[in-house]
């Protein structure tokens, strides 16, 4: 007599990578270190290089409360390796971005380590197989967040640094009705020639480090040496000439250069995930706002309706004085304002009280015009 058989056989394939694989693990990108934020899921995002990011999800945060008519908004995204956390130090009840004012949001950038990234995206789709990203796709994902999550219509300000300038420029263009003021901050348009090919060498000395394994390395700080080539590069254009000659960094209190260059860059960059940083810096290399307007730029500048602070700082070799000039000249409703710092392109951080209180006082101008 036979034995019954009860199985019921299989209804769908075996699970794939997705399902099995797991992600990296850092605890550098976590709510204790970076938080409180909270995601915002966009689903599926359909991304300029023709590739789609499956369940996207940016992470942000907020300050203050939108009021009725939703037209205090502010959105303040971030620079390269950076998080929304970093840019809180300009928020506050005595600053122009004044929570009790204005309704402030902080989004994170696609590839930061809290928004959607490499290496919190299990294969096949993570890691070094994370696709390439676009400024153009983080401004089109931060469009659905303010839009589907808070009902806003029109920005009261958009501005950022670095990357956040790149951001604030592609806002200013893409969405010239929605933005009323800007400030582009050590920022420009289009990315300089010198500019990508400093990005070049970023990411050439991440990869240098043998144990980078071509992108998919298994333990969270394996490629230490790679990070530490990528911060002395950042030494050494990041801040400007000025800054080692006068020994500028003595102030806020480094006892050598050595120090310095230990406990100021090494510090920064050594927790952060490599392939977060190539997957940012891959988008700070090819952002243009021309893109927008078939390649040409002074056509997309002159599409902008904001009034616009362009901020530079004198001594950034990233984007240079002279460069954020060109630009600026093509904006309509523009104005230059350069900031004077032996910081360079650092000079956002403020590491000089004086760069800070420069900055906010502009900010403060910008938010009184009319």
């Amino acid at each position: 007599m036979t034995e019954k058989n009860n199985k019921k056989p299989a209804e769908a394939p075996s699970p794939g990578a997705s399902r099995t694989m797991s992600t990296i693990e850092n605890k550098y990108y976590s709510q204790q270190i970076h938080g409180p934020y909270e995601k915002h899921s966009i689903g599926n995002l359909k991304l300029k290089e023709g590739k789609t990011l499956r369940n996207t999800k940016i992470a942000y945060t907020t300050f203050g409360e939108l009021n009725n008519k939703k037209d205090n908004a502010i959105l303040f995204p971030h620079m390269y390796s950076g998080t929304s956390k970093d840019m809180e130090m300009y928020i506050g009840e005595n600053q122009p971005l004044d929570p009790t004012k204005y309704f402030i949001i902080l989004p994170n950038q696609i590839g930061n380590g809290l928004s959607t990234s490499p290496h919190n995206t299990k294969p096949p789709n993570g890691q070094a197989d994370f696709p390439q990203i676009n400024i153009s796709d983080d401004v089109r994902a931060q469009h659905k967040l303010i839009t589907e999550k808070f009902g806003i219509e029109k920005l009261e300000l958009v501005l950022g640094w670095s990357m956040g300038a790149q951001q604030t420029y592609e806002w200013i263009v893409r969405y010239p009705e929605m933005v009323k003021k800007a400030a582009p901050i050590g920022g420009t348009a289009k990315n300089p020639v010198i500019s990508k090919i400093f990005v070049d060498t970023l990411i050439d000395a991440i990869q240098s480090d043998p144990n980078y394994r071509h992108g998919y390395y298994k333990k969270p700080h394996a490629v230490q040496q790679g990070l530490k080539r990528h911060a002395k590069l950042f030494s050494m254009m990041g801040a400007s000439s000025k800054l080692y000659s006068q020994k500028d960094w003595k102030k806020p209190g480094f006892t050598s250069l050595n120090d310095f260059l230990t406990n100021f860059w090494n510090e920064w960059f050594l927790p952060m995930d490599p392939n977060n940083l190539i997957c940012m810096a891959k988008k700070w290399r090819e952002a243009d706002v021309s893109q927008n307007t078939n390649g040409d730029l002074k056509k997309a500048l002159k599409r902008i309706k904001a009034k616009v602070y362009v901020m530079p700082f004198e001594e950034d070799m990233f984007f240079t004085l002279d460069q954020c000039e060109k630009e600026e000249k093509h904006i309509p409703n523009s104005e230059l304002h350069p900031i004077p710092t032996t910081w360079g392109h650092f000079g956002m951080l403020g590491m000089d009280p004086n760069d800070k209180k420069y900055i906010n006082n502009k900010i403060q101008k910008l938010l009184k015009t009319n």
